[in-house]
């Protein structure tokens, strides 16, 4: 199994600038040739860059300490030191980079196209030689400036799934199977429990201008917020998205009290996933017994909140799949006029125009694989 890894801590060093010449010109024939003490280079710096070809931070775990080069020393005859060589460390769309000491966010990469680049930490600059320093009163300068030092970081990046569509529920509810449905996604299906244990991605085709992308995390159990089961570490992986689908599985005894409990797990972790959109599945209302069981949770759900989406499905039997389709499209569209009240979508011809909610999480058609993690 391809390790998953949506945390690293790493260490950045800038480059130190090189040091100044001390130098005098010698010819023969010339006996005042004067300073001629080349400056310093510069050291290289640290730039953080998005590749959407990556999907964890799985290089920076086995890569901790990034340096950049140090600029070269001046030299004589008015020769500069070589410039150090920068140091660029990719990461995938969706990271964070935090202070590892004060917890302090430094950057968030959830717009930047493949071409932009974070410059973090400059390198130093070069040290003058001792060309800059002669003067009428000082004709033969024995002085020239050290380089600057470079810095020193410690730093905690994370890595957040840009997603619209965050699949939530317990284990074995029918997510990896929904997800398989909808997308090209090829997760590890199997009648037990945890069969996900890292997060999935899948892209869902609307139309040849809108794509979404569905985010699959593994199966959340009671006491999660406690660390039971997988804990909730992975929830952090749909806090970027439009809205959440909620799969309850009717065939099971705790239909009643599976939805109630998935919300507290959620508002245990916070991070405004309470706030979201949602819509629920009453899944596997093809066994025997469960579609009756949907009937009477719709119900209570409904009487608690009239406004709220809930729909009976069997993702095994194919059954409403198309009314979850498009209630997923309906609420990603719903959140994206949320976002931008005075735009016509429906008459908009330019993906990025009429989808920006979805442009700015990289979508990318590449990401129809299975995240890594799977056998």
């Amino acid at each position: 199994m391809i390790q998953f890894a949506d945390e690293a801590t790493i260490t950045v060093h800038s480059g130190k600038g090189g040091n100044g010449c001390i130098s005098f010109r010698r010819e023969k024939y010339i006996p005042n040739g004067g300073p001629n003490g080349g400056d310093g280079g510069r050291g290289g710096s640290v730039i953080f860059c998005v590749r959407r070809n990556l999907r964890t931070l799985a290089h920076l775990r086995y890569h901790p300490v990034f340096k950049a080069k140090n600029g070269g020393d001046g030299q004589g005859w008015n020769r500069y030191g070589k410039d150090g060589e920068d140091v660029i460390i990719p990461v995938p769309p969706g990271t964070t980079i935090r202070d590892a000491v004060t917890g302090e966010l430094i950057h968030d990469f959830t717009t930047e196209s493949e071409d932009e680049q974070f410059l973090f930490l400059e390198g130093g600059k070069g040290g003058w030689g001792n060309v800059h320093f002669k003067s009428s009163t000082n004709q033969a300068p024995r002085y020239a400036h050290p380089g600057k030092p470079g810095e020193e970081r410690e730093l905690r990046v994370e890595l957040s799934i840009m997603a619209d569509i965050g699949l939530v529920g317990f284990p074995n509810a029918g997510k990896s199977s929904l997800l398989d449905l909808f997308t090209n996604a090829r997760p590890k299906i199997a009648p037990y429990p945890f069969t996900t244990k890292v997060p999935n991605l899948g892209v869902l085709h609307v139309d040849q201008e809108t794509d979404l992308i569905i985010a699959d995390i593994p199966g959340i159990i009671e006491g999660a917020s406690d660390g039971a089961g997988l804990g909730i570490r992975f929830l952090k992986h749909i806090s970027r998205t439009a809205g959440l689908l909620f799969m309850i599985d009717c065939s099971d005894d705790n239909y009643m009290t599976a939805y109630d409990s998935l919300l507290h797990e959620l508002e245990q972790f916070g991070a405004g996933l309470m706030e979201k959109p949602r819509i629920i599945l009453c899944n596997k209302i093809d066994v025997e017994g469960a579609c009756e069981r949907a009937d009477e949770l719709i119900a209570c759900l409904k009487k608690k909140d009239p406004a709220i989406t809930v729909i009976p499905v069997s993702v095994m039997a194919r059954t409403n799949i198309t009314a979850v389709r498009n209630a997923i499209v309906e609420l990603v569209e719903k959140m994206e006029r949320t976002r931008h009240p005075g735009k016509n979508h429906a008459q908009s011809s330019d993906a990025s125009e009429k989808s920006r909610f979805m442009a700015e999480r990289s979508v990318d058609t590449s990401m129809e694989e299975q995240f890594p993690g799977s056998e």
